[in-house]
């Protein structure tokens, strides 16, 4: 039988190791603790990862060559690859709402134009509101549409088109990109000028102005980018522009304005957006880093010799500029008659 000293020996041995135990067991929460202080930041800088940009338009188009062109400036100030993803298709509506689905965490854009706008006018459900699916990141570019007429119509000017379409009802052929602010336009200068032409969708502009190079459509309008190199060649004819002012490179062509049509003063833009939910920090950071690319000597260079001129603007500027745009492409809309499927 155990003495009663040697009892009292045993209970202070249990405390101890009940002790021992307590304090390894603290030891081990506080280097746990201590660990997540000071370790690594769970959430890493933006970007840390490959950014998808999504161009709901073909390769090769001025759209996609504006992307491209910017995509090599950023890449470098983000330090990121970034991969374009061409999305054609539905109008653009079938990228660009991909584009609104994806998670709003900066690693899936849009690059878009004003089909952004135009969709909603044309289409009862786009699948997107380009005020609440996207926020807006930077607008980039501005350029000139030009209409474009086939060599051998007798016409230099938008009255004698006009009169020579009047002439052959119907038998002259309108192209464009299906869904574009361009194929509006177009629609919205055949109701006021009241000439009858057939309407050919093509699915980029470029095909469209092969095929009038080709004699097979006899209107085009399209952007400097596309339509220039085959004006100064003299395979194609201009005969207006639709910019409130006159292309420096066609001095001698006038604006729709001077032509007759004051109601309509547009052009070519295009800007960066993001899913709606990506948070300000990011917007921000990409907004800098467009605009620094924009500021580029390099950048400006590529721009010039497509006829478009870089755009500045803040995120808060970019999304006025889109609601200013809104209900003037809902009238175009209106007065063309045109509607998407």
């Amino acid at each position: 039988m155990a003495t009663r000293s040697e009892i009292n020996q045993r209970r202070i041995g249990v405390f101890s190791a009940k002790a021992y135990g307590m304090h390894w067991l603290s030891g081990i929460i506080v280097a746990v603790v201590l660990a997540g202080s000071t370790g690594a930041p769970s959430a890493q800088p933006y970007p840390s990862q490959p950014i998808r940009l999504i161009v709901p338009f073909t390769a090769g188009s001025p759209n996609d060559v504006v992307a491209r062109l910017l995509v090599q400036q950023l890449t470098t100030r983000l330090g990121q690859s970034i991969v374009i993803d061409n999305r054609p298709g539905a109008g653009t509506n079938a990228g660009t709402k991909a584009a609104a689905s994806a998670e709003p965490n900066g690693y899936t854009l849009l690059f878009n134009s004003s089909s952004i706008v135009v969709s909603p006018a044309m289409y009862k459900n786009p699948g997107y509101d380009p005020l609440k699916s996207f926020v807006p990141v930077a607008n980039t570019v501005f350029g000139h549409w030009v209409t474009g007429i086939e060599k051998s119509i007798p016409a230099n000017t938008v009255a004698e088109f006009i009169a020579h379409a009047k002439a052959n009802p119907g038998k002259l052929a309108f192209g464009y990109g299906q869904g574009t602010a361009p194929q509006l336009v177009g629609e919205w200068f055949k109701v006021k000028s009241g000439i009858d032409l057939i309407s050919v969708p093509y699915k980029g502009g470029a095909q469209a102005v092969i095929d009038m190079i080709g004699g097979r459509i006899h209107l085009y309008i399209g952007t400097t980018a596309t339509i220039m190199p085959h004006i100064r060649e003299g395979s194609i004819k201009a005969i207006s522009v639709w910019s409130p002012k006159r292309y420096p490179e066609l001095p001698k062509v006038p604006t729709m304005i001077e032509s007759g049509y004051p109601g309509i003063a547009v052009g070519f833009w295009a800007g960066l957006w993001a899913p709606a939910g990506t948070p300000d920090a990011i917007v921000k950071r990409l907004n800098e880093a467009t605009n620094d690319s924009l500021r580029s000597a390099e950048m400006k260079a590529s721009l010039e010799k497509l006829g478009l001129e870089p755009v500045i603007q803040t995120p808060q500027q970019f999304g006025q500029f889109i609601r200013d745009e809104l209900p003037r492409w809902a009238e175009i809309v209106k007065v063309s008659g045109v509607q998407g499927d």
